[in-house]
C-alpha cells in the first residue's frame, strides 16, 4: 500500500470516536436527554426482537453510547437487571 493510498482511506477508530446521530424529528430541540433514553430502549427492543446479531440494532447502540453519559447507561442496565426499568422493552 503507497502512502497515497494510507492517507485517501478514512480511519475507521477515528469514524466511530466522532460519531453523531442524524437529525431525529422525534426530539428537534438540543436536550439530549429524551433522545438517549429513547435510543437505548430501541437498541435493547430491537435485540430482543431481532438477536444479537442483527446489524441493524447497531445505529441505536452508537446512537446512544455517543449522546448518554456511561454512568447513566450504567444505571439503566442495572435497573434492568434488577426488574425495575422505567419501561417495558417487550414482552415474551
Amino acid at each position: 500500500m503507497t502512502d497515497v493510498e494510507k492517507i485517501s482511506q478514512p480511519d475507521v477508530k477515528l469514524r466511530q470516536l466522532a460519531y453523531k446521530p442524524r437529525y431525529d424529528a422525534r426530539f428537534p430541540n438540543q436536550n439530549m436527554n429524551k433522545m438517549c433514553w429513547q435510543y437505548y430502549v430501541d437498541y435493547h427492543r430491537c435485540v430482543k426482537k431481532m438477536g444479537e446479531d442483527y446489524d441493524g440494532c447497531m445505529y441505536f447502540k452508537r446512537g446512544y453510547t455517543s449522546i448518554c453519559p456511561t454512568h447513566w447507561t450504567d444505571q439503566m442496565d442495572a435497573a434492568q437487571e434488577r426488574g425495575f426499568f422505567a419501561c417495558r422493552i417487550m414482552d415474551k
